[in-house]
């Protein structure tokens, strides 16, 4: 995938207002990493860029356009040691199930966006990457209007559903590390460094 060179990659999942964005500037700080080592959330940058609302989040067409702008941030050639994803590929999948109005649908919608060719390019990587699963702490919940915030416990089920399918191991952490700084050091320590 694209002229990538990292010793490892860190995805930081799961469902809205569980600290992703906060974990990942937190520990971009600490490592010193440059802008280019991390990749930050696309969701917003297309939902402004595409005409896109909170209302369209159950939207495949939308939940693909975000697939593939994260995937082509994650190509874009940086070179390091660390890259730090806030989010990934994986993200739009769960969004598609979790807002699919039957089983039926959400079987299709997971399985149009799994076998997209960029994914399938991208999966490998992934199974060799750290995902990190945020899970819910009810207190940090914010409705910015943007972000879905309901069925938090259901879209973190679906998180492990979904990476346990797609065979891409994972860690969780939840409300029993709330503190940031234990949430870094957590961090550093799955990245061994």
């Amino acid at each position: 995938m694209g002229s990538q060179e990292f010793h490892k990659s860190l995805y930081v999942v799961g469902p809205s207002s569980t600290g992703k964005t906060t974990l990942c500037n937190a520990v971009a700080k600490k490592l010193h990493l440059n802008e280019n080592a991390v990749v930050g959330e696309v969701a917003r940058h297309v939902m402004a860029t595409q005409g896109y609302t909170r209302k369209d989040v159950g939207s495949l067409e939308m939940q693909q356009a975000i697939m593939d702008a994260h995937l082509q941030r994650e190509n874009e050639g940086r070179m390091g040691a660390v890259r730090l994803c806030d989010r990934s590929a994986i993200d739009p999948i769960v969004y598609a199930v979790l807002t699919a109005p039957n089983a039926e649908e959400a079987k299709r919608r997971q399985d149009i966006l799994v076998h997209s060719p960029l994914f399938q390019l991208a999966l490998q990587g992934y199974r060799d990457s750290i995902f990190l699963l945020l899970a819910p702490v009810p207190e940090w919940v914010v409705d910015d209007g943007v972000r879905l915030i309901e069925s938090q416990a259901r879209c973190h089920d679906i998180f492990k559903t979904v990476l346990r399918e797609l065979d891409i191991a994972f860690r969780e952490l939840g409300p029993e590390m709330r503190f940031l700084e234990e949430r870094i050091m957590a961090v550093m320590g799955m990245l061994r460094l």
